[in-house]
């Protein structure tokens, strides 16, 4: 008998920050409840704000803000700018939470892989292709963004409302990636094999 430690898990800790949880109220408790429901599990980056239920507060609601309600962009044109973003970031756990998610949404597992490696190398329609040109040109060179940017947007069919809706999605998953990259938040490790 191998009188070795069994391995850990990939996504333990969640963070690598010594932040114990707080006491949950009701409805963060009801949030992770509607979690376990829809998906199974309570992703980590929920976990990971726990640890202050105003930070988790705004959190959540931004990100269903922007993910989730009605919008000129699709889902998974929401999805597919995470993971373009976050590929320019090298984001470990928005990589694979919303890689999953791509995979999900488009039932297309190649287009899922391809969007974390280089979303140059999936066959885009022009209006997806230019709404990642656009995050990622806002990600690497803000300062460089200009009129030609939005007017190529709009030139693919997007409105004013879609073009903020793009720019704040891109700047909710910097500043995400960047709150990742500095816990070394980990990703649940169910996203690994979801929709493949």
């Amino acid at each position: 008998m191998s009188s070795e430690a069994p391995p850990r898990r990939d996504d333990a800790p969640v963070i690598a920050l010594d932040l114990p949880a707080a006491q949950l109220d009701p409805p963060t408790k009801a949030y992770f409840g509607k979690c376990l429901e829809k998906i199974g599990f309570v992703p980590n980056v929920l976990q990971a704000y726990g640890f202050d239920l105003a930070k988790f507060g705004a959190f959540a609601t931004m990100y269903n803000d922007l993910m989730l309600a009605p919008s000129g962009l699709s889902k998974l044109e929401r999805e597919m700018i995470a993971v373009a973003v976050s590929s320019v970031n090298r984001c470990y756990y928005c990589l694979t939470a919303h890689g999953a998610a791509v995979r999900q949404l488009s039932g297309d597992p190649i287009l899922g892989e391809q969007m974390v490696m280089n979303y140059r190398a999936a066959r885009l329609d022009p209006r997806q292709r230019a709404v990642l040109d656009f995050a990622v040109k806002l990600t690497e060179r803000p300062h460089e963004v200009e009129e030609a940017d939005r007017a190529e947007l709009r030139a693919v069919g997007l409105s004013d409302r879609d073009i903020w809706d793009v720019a704040a999605v891109t700047a909710f998953f910097n500043m995400s990636n960047r709150i990742a990259a500095a816990t070394d938040m980990r990703p649940n490790i169910e996203y690994h094999a979801q929709a493949r």
